[in-house]
């Protein structure tokens, strides 16, 4: 196969990793459930000895996530918590992470409730500001971690300004980007100077919503063999099943993230013009604060869409939830089907109810992803549960 570097991302979904089998020729190289390799002499093997240590089927998955985000190594995790837990395991105990404010609840509950008994650090800092790092950085800060755009409210990082600071910082200080929400499609932390690109591969990657796996991604040897490492300790690798499917949805990832985008621009668009809609955020309209940083960093803006519902109580938006007839009232992401949710009582419970005031997550906050279904479908079905918001304003 020739070198990735002459590829675009359409035939790298398609082809990295996927060299016909040896032995028979299949193009599509084949499911290896086997735990255990034949040896031909104690100690000398084809490269695989025991499935948690490695499996063909999974490192197909590992070279082409890795191909897809500029990265020379890719790791599989069986959850993007795992994944989370593992990158955050190269912090020493007596170590510091710096994390963005505004992020995920399970990363949120993982500092907060884990690392902080491994005896690491967190603390949560407004980052939509690069210069704001500068005041929290420590002589013992050894991780800096991002999400851009931010889970809920899709907030921004300029990764580059960040990863300047980082590393005149320290040289033993990395940082992480949670790249989910954009897909490796749409944003390349590498290329941004990030050291560590992590997935939720449950999420666009898999695309399905029927694989729970994570995966870390980078350029540096050191590093790699640090992860490697924790991952056949630790052992939180997903099954050879597992891989096999998210490779099979990678496949279409670009064809599915231009579906997403289309649909999502829609929809954001139609909320804009709502008189029942106090806010809309998508980085790919013009109204967002940070759309210019988008546009500089991104080669679009996803699949996502947040908005707030005016003067909305948990009735209000259980109200618009509960008249949705395409969206279903689900937590996760990046799937073919479209989802809504309500982060305050559901992705982000975990946060404390000062943490969620500060980052904006309200009663009246409506996460959707949106899905690939038809655009004028899913745009009525948001009208839809707008009219059950007016109907109950009106009652009440």
């Amino acid at each position: 196969m020739v070198e990735n570097k002459d590829f675009k991302f359409a035939t790298l979904a398609v082809h990295a990793g996927q060299d016909p089998d040896p032995v028979t020729g299949a193009v599509i190289p084949p499911l290896s459930l086997s735990t255990t390799f034949a040896q031909s002499k104690a100690g000398v093997h084809k490269g695989f000895d025991y499935s948690r240590s490695g499996n063909p089927t999974r490192n197909a998955l590992e070279v082409a996530i890795a191909a897809l985000e500029h990265g020379k190594y890719a790791l599989a995790f069986s959850s993007g918590s795992v994944t989370t837990a593992s990158v955050a395991n190269l912090v020493p105990t007596g170590g510091h992470i710096v994390s963005v404010n505004d992020t995920y609840g399970g990363t949120y509950r993982y500092f907060t409730n884990v690392a902080k008994n491994n005896g690491v650090l967190v603390d949560f800092v407004d980052l939509f500001d690069p210069n704001n790092l500068k005041t929290v950085l420590k002589p013992n800060t050894r991780m800096v971690w991002l999400e851009t755009p931010t889970n809920p409210t899709l907030r921004l990082c300029d990764i580059r300004a960040i990863a300047d600071i980082v590393h005149a910082h320290s040289p033993e200080t990395i940082l992480v980007v949670d790249n989910t929400f954009m897909s490796p499609y749409f944003q390349n932390p590498l290329l941004l100077g990030a050291d560590i690109v992590v997935h939720s591969v449950t999420k666009y990657i898999n695309g399905h919503s029927d694989v729970v796996m994570g995966a870390a991604v980078t350029n540096s040897d050191t590093l790699y063999q640090r992860l490697a490492f924790l991952q056949n300790s630790i052992g939180g690798v997903p099954s050879a099943f597992d891989c096999f499917l998210a490779n099979r949805g990678l496949k279409t990832l670009h064809l599915r993230m231009q579906a997403h985008q289309r649909n999502a621009l829609s929809i954001a668009s139609y909320l804009e013009s709502h008189p029942l809609v106090e806010r809309v955020i998508y980085p790919g309209l013009p109204s967002h604060p940070q759309h210019a940083l988008a546009l500089k960093q991104a080669r679009g803006f996803g699949g996502m869409v947040t908005f707030y519902i005016k003067d909305a109580t948990l009735d209000h938006s259980n109200a618009f939830l509960s008249a949705l007839r395409i969206f279903a009232l689900a937590e996760s992401l990046g799937g073919v089907e479209s989802l809504a949710e309500l982060p305050a009582v559901m992705t982000h419970a975990s946060l404390t109810p000062e943490a969620r005031r500060e980052v904006g997550v309200t009663e009246g906050l409506i996460r959707l992803s949106v899905g690939v279904e038809d655009e004028a479908d899913l745009v009525a079905d948001v009208r839809r549960g707008l009219e059950a918001v007016e109907k109950l304003s009106v009652v009440n």
